[in-house]
């Protein structure tokens, strides 16, 4: 049966107003468009209203809720900032401040989970951005690279290594990620860095930074923040044990609703909290799901793997089909789909760790290649700042085919 093409001229068209943003004197905002492309393939009849409901993940979205809440309660205390100080404050340059975003928040992508970190690592790179009178655009891509290049190098890393070390049975999943990925995503890193001071050379201006500890705004909230917290650090460490010892599992949603409770519960200020947190990206989440079920139900990509007649257990095509394809499906549900075609053709470890590599440096390509790139730029515009499609694809693109050839020359050499 051919596959019906409607939901991908839709995604084509959904693409391309991500890419201008406006429709006459329109400006339109990414949630409004993935709404609206959500909208259309409900009223064309290509999903059910049942069957939107079902495909929007509820775990996703509770998990990004709690992470949001937190995120929140650590800016409107303070404590953000001030706890930053601690791990910035040997930047004492533009260059140094870049580099160190892009290796401390990739280090926290790798066992945070990227999306955590992105929630997180926004309203911070907008304040050294103000603070230190660096180009925001700059700092948010150097955030946007580093929670994507950086969670490759774990299992636990993003939701679809998650479920690559699960679903491919990977024998000691921490060190064989750790095996095939860890140097050439540090290599990785370095080349983000670069490419960022070929195409924003100026503002790495020679200025030294001033670099002072914050004074906490709302020392109750910052208590209940810091709460929260080692909760979250807490809950990640008994994930990976339950994880990968075989004992009783729990929910990543559990982390994220059980480091909010402190905040809901006990603060004043919960309602503020509520208020301010980015409900924009949670509507774009919910119209994501419903419209890459759509797409999904189309088997238009089923179609494009099953006509493709080269070796999709060699790592060169599962680095390039997992970049392209998660454009296009985004990675989780992509690697969902393609992750039992390699088990059942056999494809050992390193295909399975080109798999995580292609399927998150995906990431890198364009903006909707994964959700915290869209965390990133739904957060910043709620704070008056923003990457446009070209902004950011005018890096992400040559940066994703650097990213690609590394991992390809490390995979060749082991």
């Amino acid at each position: 049966m051919r596959p019906d093409y409607i939901p991908v001229i839709v995604l084509v068209l959904v693409f391309a107003l991500i890419a201008v943003r406006q429709v006459g004197s329109l400006k339109l905002r990414i949630w409004q468009i993935m709404l609206v492309g959500a909208s259309a393939v409900l009223v064309t009849g290509r999903i059910t209203p049942v069957e939107a409901l079902r495909s929007v993940n509820l775990d996703v979205m509770l998990f990004l809720f709690g992470m949001f809440v937190v995120g929140e309660a650590l800016v409107e205390s303070g404590y953000l900032y001030h706890l930053s100080f601690g791990l910035f404050k040997r930047a004492r340059s533009a260059d140094a401040l870049v580099l160190m975003v892009l290796f401390i928040m990739g280090f926290f992508s790798s066992f945070l989970m990227n999306d955590t970190v992105a929630v997180i690592g926004t309203p911070l790179v907008l304040y050294f951005s103000k603070k230190h009178g660096i180009s925001g655009k700059l700092l948010l891509l150097a955030l946007c690279f580093a929670v994507t290049t950086g969670s490759v190098v774990s299992p636990i890393g993003n939701p679809q290594n998650l479920l690559i070390a699960i679903g491919g049975n990977i024998p000691n999943p921490f060190m064989t990620f750790f095996r095939y990925l860890f140097f050439p995503t540090v290599v990785n890193l370095f080349m983000a860095y670069i490419l960022l001071k070929l195409f924003y050379g100026k503002e790495f201006h020679s200025r030294p930074l001033d670099n002072v500890r914050e004074v906490i705004k709302d020392k109750g909230l910052a208590f209940l923040s810091k709460i929260s917290l080692w909760i979250i650090f807490t809950l990640v460490v008994l994930k990976v044990i339950a994880v990968f010892t075989g004992w009783a599992d729990f929910r990543l949603t559990y982390i994220a609703v059980g480091a909010a409770l402190p905040v809901l519960v006990f603060s004043p200020k919960r309602l503020k909290v509520l208020k301010r947190i980015d409900w924009h990206t949670l509507v774009f989440f919910a119209a994501l799901f419903v419209f890459m079920e759509s797409v999904w139900r189309s088997g238009a990509l089923q179609y494009l793997l099953n006509g493709y007649g080269g070796d999709l257990a060699a790592v060169e095509p599962i680095l390039i089909i997992s970049a392209v394809g998660s454009q296009l499906l985004s990675n989780v549900p992509f690697v969902a789909l393609y992750l039992p075609v390699l088990t059942h053709i056999g494809t050992g470890v390193k295909g399975l760790s080109a798999l995580a590599a292609g399927s998150t440096v995906a990431g890198n390509l364009l903006v909707l290649g994964a959700a915290s790139n869209i965390i990133v730029i739904q957060n910043a515009e709620k704070r008056g700042q923003t990457l446009t499609f070209y902004e950011f694809a005018r890096v992400g693109v040559p940066l994703t085919a650097i990213n690609v050839i590394v991992y390809w020359v490390f995979f060749r050499v082991m």
